[in-house]
């Protein structure tokens, strides 16, 4: 089972950009998928997370700017991001807390590679 991130990429501030995380694999179904993001020197933190029903959490400061969707049929989530700060400068990974297989295992804590954003003011 892979996750693999793509989107990023150098912006300026008020700019837009749309990551995007394909999950592959023998894969029978993904509960939830979020998106975290690790600034230079920085902990890895939750910015959005969508259940595969399609409830929303987001944090604080991109609430308003970022909108996580998700296509359960292309195993694939997206976020959008409008209005870029500098601040949100970082490389930005998918994850799926469990991801059932059709062997009926489970792959739990999957991360994608990551991708990077860059916003210049």
């Amino acid at each position: 089972v892979q996750l693999q991130a793509s989107g990023g990429g150098l912006v300026q501030a008020g700019g837009s950009l749309r990551l995007a995380c394909v999950a592959s694999g023998s894969i029978l179904q993904i509960a939830d998928m979020g998106w975290y993001r690790q600034a230079p020197g920085k902990q890895r933190n939750l910015v959005a997370r969508i259940s595969r029903g399609g409830s929303m959490y987001y944090e604080d400061s991109v609430r308003g700017r970022f909108t996580i969707s998700r296509d359960n049929a292309k195993k694939t989530i997206y976020l959008q991001m409008n209005g870029l700060k500098p601040e949100d400068t970082a490389v930005y990974y998918c994850h799926a807390p469990s991801i059932m297989l059709r062997s009926s295992e489970i792959e739990t804590d999957v991360w994608g590679r990551g991708t990077q954003v860059t916003v210049s003011s």
